[in-house]
């Protein structure tokens, strides 16, 4: 289910719960309407609708964070790719089909992450790798055995001499990091929200919102009301859930440092 559907079934859901308790209020007894009772319903309200905001704030934090640790990493990334190709270059002609294949990573890895975009021009990189339409987020065995063959590649290299042996070291020494780096992230692509606990804020909206049904009155105003705020905790929903998944969505890390780094791989 994508972010948009499940923003959809809770607006719908929290509509339901209204129109249950809205359904349900004329056929309590006489003395469940009375004052006290009415009083003790909004206080426990209150304290839910606390609860419930408190949640949704540290939530939204917490999503956007990740969003922008992911964009902070992939910049991290991108110049990482470029610190690796100056190290290649460096070396000279025989560090050039590490550098190909490093090239032809790029390019696979923005295909394959930014599917809704247009891929990189040019076909270089399709003869050597197919974008991934299974990847996620970077996270293809295929993508990590194409790094893992220019690193391989580049432990072959012969050094003829104590220079060429320190621009190997420095090389080896970025494609560690590099692959580190992109494994961290994978891990933060998969989210950070846990679903139970999101079912458990659900629960307590649609407890407000059935005891909203029972405490509204019933008129073209107070159903506006009600509809605004499902319409405004749904939207909530959708931006945590879009802010968590910084490679799907609407809301997206921006590839044009990957972009960037494989227009200066290309020189």
């Amino acid at each position: 289910m994508t972010e948009l559907e499940t923003a959809v079934v809770v607006f719908l859901c929290l509509l339901a719960a209204t129109a249950l308790g809205v359904v349900v209020r004329p056929l309590l007894p006489e003395e469940h309407k009375a004052r006290e009772t009415v009083q003790l319903l909004e206080l426990v309200v209150g304290m839910l609708v606390t609860f419930a905001a408190l949640v949704l704030g540290l939530l939204t934090a917490s999503a956007k964070t990740l969003f922008d640790t992911t964009n902070t990493d992939i910049r991290t990334y991108a110049t990482a790719l470029i610190q690796l190709d100056d190290s290649l270059r460096e070396y000279g002609a025989d560090a050039d089909a590490p550098r190909q294949i490093l090239r032809a990573y790029t390019a696979a890895a923005i295909a394959s992450t930014w599917v809704q975009e247009l891929p990189p021009v040019g076909d270089y990189y399709q003869k050597t790798l197919p974008p991934d339409r299974n990847a996620n987020h970077l996270d293809s065995r295929v993508l990590g055995a194409l790094l893992e063959r220019a690193q391989r590649y580049t432990r072959e290299l012969q050094p003829r001499d104590p220079f060429h042996q320190k621009v190997i070291e420095e090389a080896l020494g970025r494609f560690d990091r590099l692959i580190q780096q992109r494994w961290k992230i994978v891990e933060e692509a998969r989210g950070s929200i846990s679903s139970p606990f999101d079912r458990i804020l659900v629960f307590w909206l649609l407890v407000i919102f059935l005891c909203f049904g029972l405490i509204t009155p019933r008129n073209a105003l107070a159903l506006v009301t009600i509809m605004l705020g499902a319409l405004s905790i749904a939207s909530a929903v959708f931006v945590i859930l879009d802010l968590d998944t910084p490679f799907t969505g609407s809301i997206i890390v921006p590839s044009q440092p990957m972009r960037d780094a494989l227009a200066y791989l290309n020189r």
